[in-house]
This record gives C-alpha cells, sequence and structure tokens, in this order.
C-alpha cells in the first residue's frame, strides 16, 4: 500500500512539472492569433514595406508607403498600426506619422479610410488595411474629408493642389502648417 501512494505521488509530481512550463507561457489571444494569420498570408506590392520589431511587446506593426504614380509619388509615408484585444471584430487603430498634405489625413495623423471605419467586418485583414492606405495615395477622396482646407483645393483647383502635395512633401510651411520632409 505504501509503494502504491508513493507512485501516485510520483505521477501526481510529474504532472505537475509537465503543466508548470505550459503555465508559465501565456497564450496567444485570438487577435494576436488572427494577426499572425494576416501576416502570414500578407501580400505586400513593392510600394510598401512592413517593419514588425514591435508586434509582440506592443501590438503594432509599422508600414512604409511609397507611391510610384499619382500626386504622391516619389513620397515615404509611415504609418502605425496597432491591433487591439478586439481585432478582428473591430478594425486595427492606423494612425500617419508624418505631417502630410492630404484630403483624407489631417495634421494629426487620423485616416478617413472607409474599411478603417463603419465598412470594416471581421473578414477584412491587414491586407485590406494596406490596399485602402495605397488607394488614398494614388485616389484622394475630396468628398468624405478630414482635412476640408486640402480637399477644396483638391475638388475646385487640382493644379494648385498637386503644386501644394509636392511642396509639402519636400518639408516647409503652407498657410501656417509644418510639414515632414517624406522624399527622403
Amino acid at each position: 500500500m505504501l509503494k502504491l501512494r508513493q507512485l501516485q505521488k510520483e505521477k501526481q509530481r510529474q504532472a505537475a512539472q509537465a503543466q508548470a512550463p505550459a503555465q508559465g507561457r501565456s497564450a496567444a489571444s485570438p487577435a494576436q492569433l488572427r494577426v499572425e494569420k494576416d501576416l502570414a498570408t500578407l501580400e505586400l506590392p513593392t510600394t510598401v514595406t512592413l517593419d514588425t520589431k514591435c508586434l509582440g511587446s506592443e501590438n503594432k506593426v509599422y508600414l512604409r508607403i511609397s507611391p510610384e504614380e499619382g500626386v504622391y509619388r516619389g513620397g515615404h509615408f509611415r504609418f502605425s498600426v496597432v491591433f487591439r484585444d478586439t481585432y478582428p471584430i473591430e478594425p486595427p487603430t492606423v494612425k500617419c506619422l508624418n505631417t502630410i498634405y492630404h484630403p483624407n489625413i489631417d495634421y494629426s495623423g487620423n485616416i478617413c479610410l472607409n474599411v478603417l471605419r463603419e465598412d470594416w467586418s471581421p473578414v477584412m485583414d491587414l491586407q485590406t488595411v494596406v490596399l485602402g492606405l495605397l488607394f488614398l495615395f494614388l485616389e484622394p477622396n475630396g468628398s468624405d474629408p478630414l482635412n476640408r482646407q486640402a480637399a477644396d483645393t483638391m475638388l475646385r483647383d487640382p493644379y494648385r493642389f498637386e503644386t501644394n502635395v509636392q511642396a509639402t512633401m519636400m518639408g516647409g510651411h503652407l498657410d501656417g502648417q509644418v510639414f515632414d520632409n517624406v522624399r527622403h
């Protein structure tokens, strides 16, 4: 009988040791698992680069978009993409890290993009966000602006709008606002 109790205690000790490492690790949340899946299936065009160095600690990635056509060609625009615990039920939070002259991006970096707001659905992913941002640089939307001044100029005087975009992409000032040099 004593030997049977010793065997039971030994089995319990071994089971506890086997569970200890698993308990020390934190299980990946559903949001983290989904982000990992998104990254595994992501197909980036040559005009977009991805930096994942903050993914583990902050649930954040950085995108760099460098349009090769349109009025923003030649610029390099950085974005942060933060995945909250509610992802993919809710969209990631995306901010432009450069101060730029764009009808759909305000000077604080907020972005007016329907797939980041009311059109978001859990079947969308990081690929959807990347394509939406690329589209904003190819086809800025003056009818749904965050930067009303840029939108008005774009709609009233497309030549002046393009001139303003090109000038502000080199840094400097326009109408009292300081812009980042995004050409380097």
